[in-house]
């Protein structure tokens, strides 16, 4: 911003001090000029119409207070320099300066003290005519003064509205990233709240017991734990591509006096490898503990039971008398 603000200030600079050099010579503090016949056929009508003029300069400018010297240097005529107007070939006098009859070489000064604009021309020669300008005492310092500062003003005013435009950048650059910051806090905080189900099946196999475990997620990393009789018999780290289809075989068997006790522990989900960039709950999220199956002793109690009531049924029997 303060760069921009540094910049913006030689930019000011460069513009007023451009405005100063090329400002024309008519604006320039004159207190004195020259005005002289030009080289030029004035003996007959058409120097005005000519790039020469009828007099050098054709345009003459200077401030109240300046003297204006008029010369006649045309070899071959007499002129005059005479305040006033020209229609056609009809010549009026104004009376605000009048150089009277000059020869070659000769001159004539007129201190201007009135500001206006002023045609003269030559009595001689109608068609002679030129300007002379009188402007009032540092009009045009004081003109150039108050452009500066509107130019100034104007510049402050572009800078101050670059700066509550940067402003209003960084204001919406901070409120997105906030924004950002803020869906990616969420984000991060609904994939840690995430629930993660898992379910553990077991059944027993020969000289062991499969465990069977399904998940309600896939790409979960997780780590499995057995443990009997305060021991562990089982410790493996794996990941679940699938939801289903993650077998662990325990080279145990669970009873009512020695169970066997499972626990699921969440690493992350996420490709494997990749730890960095696991997300979802991690911890303990599932256990069981695996005892003897119930349909066995089902079985059991069933069979006894079918026992006894043949027993039963043996001695209640009715024996027909003949």
């Amino acid at each position: 911003m303060k760069t921009k603000a540094i910049c913006s200030f030689f930019v000011l600079f460069a513009i007023v001090a451009g405005i100063g050099a090329t400002t024309p010579a008519a604006f320039a503090d004159h207190t004195e000029v020259a005005i002289e016949t030009a080289d030029n056929d004035l003996a007959a009508p058409g120097c005005v119409e000519t790039e020469v003029g009828c007099y050098t300069p054709n345009t003459t400018t200077i401030e109240v207070g300046g003297v204006v010297t008029m010369t006649n240097a045309d070899e071959a005529g007499i002129h005059t320099f005479t305040s006033g107007t020209v229609d056609g070939f009809a010549a009026t006098a104004d009376g605000t300066f009048d150089s009277g009859i000059l020869q070659f070489g000769d001159s004539f000064e007129y201190t201007a003290d009135t500001a206006g604009e002023f045609d003269y021309y030559c009595m001689l020669h109608v068609w002679m005519q030129g300007v002379l300008i009188v402007e009032e005492e540092h009009m045009e310092e004081e003109t150039m003064m108050e452009e500066e500062e509107t130019m100034m003003e104007e510049e402050e005013t572009m800078m101050e509205e670059e700066e509550t435009m940067m402003e209003e950048e960084e204001t919406m650059m901070e409120e997105e990233t906030m924004m950002e910051e803020e869906v990616m806090e969420e984000e991060t905080m609904m994939e840690e709240d995430a629930e993660l189900m898992v379910t553990i099946t077991d059944s027993a196999v020969e000289g062991g017991t499969q465990v069977n475990l399904e998940f309600s997620t896939i790409h979960v990393n997780y780590e499995i734990i057995a443990m009997q009789n305060g021991e562990e018999i089982l410790k493996e780290a794996a990941h679940a591509m699938e939801m289903t289809g993650a077998s662990h075989m325990i080279n145990a068997v669970g009873s009512d006096e020695s169970p066997i006790d499972i626990e699921i522990v969440s690493l992350g989900i996420g490709p494997p490898g990749a730890n960095q960039d696991w997300t979802g709950p991690t911890g303990m999220v599932a256990e069981k503990q695996v005892v003897p199956e119930f349909g066995t002793i089902a079985m059991m109690i069933l069979a006894v039971a079918i026992i006894s009531i043949v027993a039963v049924t043996a001695k209640s029997r009715v024996v027909p008398r003949f």
